[in-house]
């Protein structure tokens, strides 16, 4: 059966944009002297810029100021903004869904310049569109506030809606509001307790009965 509503994460949920984030974070930190881990990509997934910034600090001993940093890291995420690709069939379901008057918002852990950049980019824009940046809500995932706003938002009860998301930070925000949680991560892992793992576009759309 098709939910009264679906919220979707958006990093690595409907845009490939997760290597692009990986990128421009390397480079950002070798820029300051910094040699990124290589276990910075799993670290930093679906994380917000504020912790990732404290973590590097404590870590790593970045002495930025954040404001400084978080400039410096999204002037080399803007310009390859451009390129991103939409994750294989996310769209497509958000398109059907939109169709079939599913409503449905963007739930991201990223600023808003970056959600504008990156909705621009695949062309998923459009007039009355709902999309909560982490600069919308005072906590951002894991904790449930994100999720609950765009209920709020749509009008639905956290029951009736689906969140879709492919980190272990966003399912874990989805399952927190109350909301059938969908886990769609990028390679087959497992997914927090309550949540229904899924590694296809095939398999989201018959999670969400179309």
């Amino acid at each position: 059966m098709t939910p009264k509503a679906v919220f979707w994460d958006m990093d690595g949920t409907l845009v490939d944009s997760e290597p692009l984030h990986e990128a421009a974070l390397v480079a950002a930190l070798r820029s300051v002297g910094i040699t990124p881990p290589a276990d910075l990509h799993e670290r930093v997934l679906g994380v917000a810029a504020a912790p990732v910034y404290e973590m590097l600090r404590s870590e790593f001993g970045l002495d930025l100021p954040f404001d400084d940093w978080i400039v410096r890291k999204y002037d080399h995420y803007m310009p390859m903004a451009e390129t991103l690709k939409p994750r294989p069939g996310a769209i497509e379901v958000f398109n059907e869904l939109r169709a079939l008057g599913v409503q449905q918002a963007v739930v991201s852990n990223s600023d808003r310049v970056i959600v504008d950049a990156n909705l621009s980019a695949v062309g998923l824009i459009y007039p009355g569109m709902r999309t909560i940046s982490r600069n919308d809500v005072r906590e951002g995932k894991p904790h449930p506030e994100p999720f609950l706003r765009a209920a709020w938002l749509a009008g639905v009860d956290p029951a009736d809606a689906v969140a879709v998301d492919d980190s272990i930070t966003g399912a874990t925000s989805g399952l927190a509001a109350g909301m059938r949680t969908i886990f769609w991560p990028e390679a087959p892992m497992a997914g927090p307790k309550g949540a229904v793992v899924i590694n296809s576009a095939e398999e989201l759309r018959a999670q969400l009965g179309l």
